[in-house]
């Protein structure tokens, strides 16, 4: 366990406290108690805490109602709701009110080591992923945070192969999120200090597909004016990310394949073999078993990279994740762009619960950012959601309204971007190059 690791015992018994106290911090932890809910909630103002055990009775005070103070003052900290057997049923109510776990007593140390361990797992999940917002591309625990159970699952498995080195393959449509689910398996493993190297396996040839991922010599190839590395070795001690591994050229699959067994490769044009300590993550939206069947991917490629299959949910499928995740990235946009919206009306959240978001959360987050940025006021209303069936300022055109063609080609352009893996696959819909799409995309501000 993590010294780090600040636990809040919060208990009216000073002889559960000491049993409490001395057991967890023979395990290395940093210990505090309050014996009341107003030292509670003064030590949790002043102090920062990972994990609290909550008892459900303080004296004249009930737990359930500290507990949701002790949240909002410190919405990270994870709460163990402590209960005698009588009173199960209250502590999975608290449970439903934001607790993350209850213990009964009386309970054995290990019983208290073991709830500890659960719960400080996932803060120290939450720790690394918290520590990706300043990343370039999303703030990933907004995405990655849900109450649905299959999410729930997902999230389960990640934790427990993420400080190993087997190879995961994560599967789901486009928008789910597979990239940032291979982002917290590198974040959350011991690789962390290394790179994380993204490959598109889509955007390429096999040939330059090959030199990108392996490398080159100079003179290997026209245009090769000098040696390459290839992004393999800017991985080295870190993970490689195969986006889109279903796209990789059957020419191509027998080299991967032998990398993925062997971590062995030879740089084009070089005879010389490399080795790479490289974890692998791959990610496809495709149905890999029937491209086997149909020929266009090898099965003994399949095997080697499904080890460890994470299936990522649609959004349709995460309901009760909508609302929540809506209004995150409502806040993050917000602030981002200094906007004054805070919320949403009633109509709006209707609307966005209604859509089935074929594009899954990257068209949500394209919808929301738009959102905000029209916004005038603290409540983006349902007419600024360019979804269907609401209408919006620059909505999507109908065929033959009295437009320009400028008009319904941006419309157009924006609405493939939104469920759009990538620009490479944008451009690939629209039937344009990649760079023409960068030059309509800056000539429409999108």
């Amino acid at each position: 366990m993590d010294a780090t690791i600040r636990i809040l015992l919060v208990d009216d018994e000073q002889s559960v406290l000491r049993a409490f106290r001395h057991c967890l911090e023979a395990a290395g932890h940093r210990v505090a108690a309050a014996t009341d809910a107003a030292q509670a909630e003064s030590l949790v103002q002043h102090e920062v805490f990972d994990l609290c055990f909550l008892d459900l009775r303080l004296g004249d005070v009930s737990g359930l109602d500290l507990l949701p103070k002790l949240k909002q003052a410190a919405p990270w900290m994870k709460v163990i709701m402590v209960t005698g057997h009588s009173s199960i049923d209250s502590a999975l109510d608290a449970m439903r009110a934001g607790a993350a776990d209850y213990l009964v007593k009386p309970c054995t140390n290990e019983q208290l080591r073991q709830a500890a361990s659960k719960q400080i797992l996932v803060r120290r999940m939450e720790q690394r992923l918290e520590a990706l917002e300043g990343d370039n591309e999303t703030a990933y625990i907004d995405e990655m945070d849900s109450r649905n159970p299959a999410m729930c699952k997902v999230q389960q498995t990640l934790r427990q192969v993420a400080d190993t080195d087997v190879t995961v393959l994560i599967l789901g449509e486009s928008g789910t999120g597979k990239g940032v689910s291979a982002r917290a398996i590198h974040q959350c493993s011991p690789r962390a200090k290394g790179n994380f190297v993204t490959v598109s396996c889509p955007s390429l040839s096999a040939e330059l597909l090959e030199s990108d991922l392996f490398g080159h010599r100079k003179g290997a190839f026209t245009g090769a004016t000098e040696n390459k590395l290839g992004r393999v070795d800017q991985a080295e001690g870190g993970t490689l990310f195969l986006d889109e591994v279903g796209d990789v050229p059957l020419a191509l699959q027998p080299k991967l394949l032998r990398f993925i067994q062997d971590r062995e490769y030879e740089r084009v044009g070089d005879p010389t073999t490399h080795r790479a300590n490289v974890r692998i993550v791959a990610a496809t939206n495709h149905n890999l078993p029937e491209m086997v069947k149909q020929g266009r991917f090898r099965e003994d490629l399949l095997y080697r990279l499904n080890v460890i299959a994470l299936h990522m949910p649609s959004l349709r499928e995460r309901s009760e994740d909508l609302q929540m995740l809506a209004e995150r990235f409502l806040l993050r946009f917000a602030r981002s762009y200094r906007r004054p919206a805070r919320g949403f009306s009633k109509a709006a959240l209707d609307a966005i619960q209604r859509y089935p978001w074929p594009g899954n959360i990257r068209e949500l987050q394209n919808v929301i950012e738009r959102a905000v940025i029209l916004c005038p006021n603290q409540e983006v209303d349902v007419n600024l959601l360019s979804i269907p069936g609401t209408k919006a300022p620059d909505a999507r055109p109908v065929i033959g309204e009295p437009l320009s063609l400028d008009e319904v080609e941006r419309a157009h352009i924006r609405g493939v971007l939104a469920i759009s893996s990538s620009l490479d696959a944008a451009a690939h819909t629209l039937g344009i190059d990649v760079s023409t799409l960068y030059r309509k995309r800056k000539q429409y501000a999108l």
